[in-house]
């Protein structure tokens, strides 16, 4: 099979992470700032809201495995990825303003949906505004992710590509944050509302110019086997794989634990610190420190091993997160270097699993005689995207059940509050704990990844010589 060079250009590496800066719009902001703005704002409930974000990732149950199973199919003089990007581009780009830009005044819905009710449109705004990003978001990640895996098949460089790619959408997670403070410092124009039109727009800029340096800057290997794997058979050999079972099962452990508190950093900044003109400014030390971790997991990770580098990650975060909870009513800046360690911490989640998982599609490859990266990433995304519901689903039904009101001024009594400090300290610590029991034996090292590749290099040899 004929691949790009094995070391890419920076600018190269450059093109291809920018898509995922606009993407980073659409993951993390989307459960920080949505569930808050449409149920303090807009008067839809927090139990509604943790309902719609899980039957949204319930229907990539069926649009994860299909998206994959026909992006390893497709067939184009553009490539199979490059297509599946540019299809969902405009659709992303249009769900998401529509889920960021409601009209201030619900009788502007009501004049084109007279036969739902007044109170009921903003419902109904919020459930096909995430149904159409969470769509479009399949259509575009499987396939660009999975072009990851094909840019390059060394166990080292493929960390560089997962580091370049995560740290650029890092910048867009830091975008997200300091744009809004740059507004709110330039112009004094800040708020929910601000911040939730703000990433609308920034969205429709930078998702379109990002996609089209991706898909005319960067090569894509033309010259690849076609799949024969049937998806009953692919999803066999994938139950088979040993190794993508455990990191696919530490992956959906602390991605949960994670999505626990995403959705409660603004609850947590507003109602226990009492700052929540500035939850911005926390997410930004955050991202600022994400992006500078992401160098350094990689440089560990080519020390002690991909999967040592990815547990000890968890270990820090597990370790650093329950110190929030000595924090109380104007306390903010004294818990700024928790978020300073917690990001750092969280560098190694994007850019180290995604290289790990590109190592586990190569002994795929060798059980099935195909290569389906797209399928495994459908697999990965869907956990992923479950791990994201469910967590921020969890949070939600539980700040509901302990009759926690989530509009700003409203007196909490004390139970109240200290089910968010528990539920945003303690919780999610187990849970990466456990996720770094897992991963700590992972068997794919770089010398056996070098004996599967120089295995895989036979075969591909064998097959051209017989050609």
């Amino acid at each position: 099979m004929k691949q790009p060079p094995e070391r890419l250009s920076c600018w190269q590496l450059f093109c291809y992470g920018l898509t995922d800066m606009p993407l980073h719009f659409a993951l993390t902001p989307v459960l920080i700032y949505v569930p808050k703005y449409y149920a303090a704002e807009l008067g839809v409930s927090l139990a509604l809201i943790g309902t719609i974000l899980l039957i949204a990732r319930i229907s990539d149950v069926f649009t994860d495995p299909l998206i994959g199973y026909w992006s390893d199919r497709t067939r184009t003089r553009w490539g199979r990825r490059k297509p599946w990007i540019v299809a969902g581009m405009p659709l992303l780009t249009v769900s998401f303003y529509m889920l960021f830009l409601p009209p201030d005044d619900p009788a502007v819905l009501a004049e084109y949906v007279s036969f739902v009710s007044l109170e009921n449109l903003f419902t109904l705004y919020l459930f096909v505004g995430i149904m159409g990003v969470y769509l479009a978001m399949t259509m575009i990640l499987i396939p660009y992710y999975s072009w990851a895996s094909e840019l390059s098949p060394d166990y080292r460089e493929r960390s560089r590509i997962t580091g370049w790619r995560s740290a650029i959408g890092v910048v867009g997670n830091l975008a997200a944050q300091g744009v809004p403070i740059f507004f709110l410092w330039a112009f004094d124009y800040g708020g929910d509302k601000a911040i939730m039109t703000i990433l609308g727009v920034m969205m429709v800029i930078t998702l379109p110019l990002g996609t089209y340096l991706t898909v005319t800057q960067v090569p894509e290997t033309q010259d690849y086997e076609d799949s024969r794997t049937s998806l009953r058979d692919g999803l066999r050999l994938m139950w088979r794989n040993g190794p993508f079972k455990r990191l696919v099962t530490a992956l959906m452990i602390g991605m949960t634990a994670f999505n626990i508190t995403t959705p409660l950093y603004s609850f947590y900044v507003g109602f226990v610190l009492g700052a929540p003109e500035m939850m911005v400014v926390m997410l930004f030390f955050f991202y600022a420190c994400n992006i500078a971790g992401v160098p350094f997991w990689v440089w560990l990770s080519n020390r002690i091993g991909k999967h040592k580098a990815y547990s000890a990650s968890f270990i820090t975060i597990g370790l650093v997160n329950p110190l929030y909870i000595f924090h109380g009513w104007g306390d903010f800046w004294w818990m700024i270097p928790i978020t300073i360690v917690s990001g750092f911490a969280a560098g190694a989640f994007a850019s180290l699993p995604n290289s790990m998982k590109a190592d586990v599609i190569d002994l795929d490859e060798m059980m099935s005689g195909d290569n389906r990266a797209a399928s495994f990433f459908a697999t990965w995304s869907f956990t992923s995207k479950m791990a994201a519901a469910l967590g921020s689903s969890v949070s939600m039904y539980l700040l509901a059940l302990i009759g926690f009101d989530p509009e700003l001024g409203t007196d909490n009594a004390y139970e109240h509050m200290l089910g968010l400090r528990l539920l945003f300290t303690m919780l999610p610590s187990l849970f990466f704990f456990w996720a770094a029991a897992i991963v700590w034996n992972y068997p794919i090292t770089e010398a056996r990844h070098a004996r599967m590749r120089d295995a895989l290099q036979r075969r591909m040899d064998r097959r051209a010589a017989s050609a």
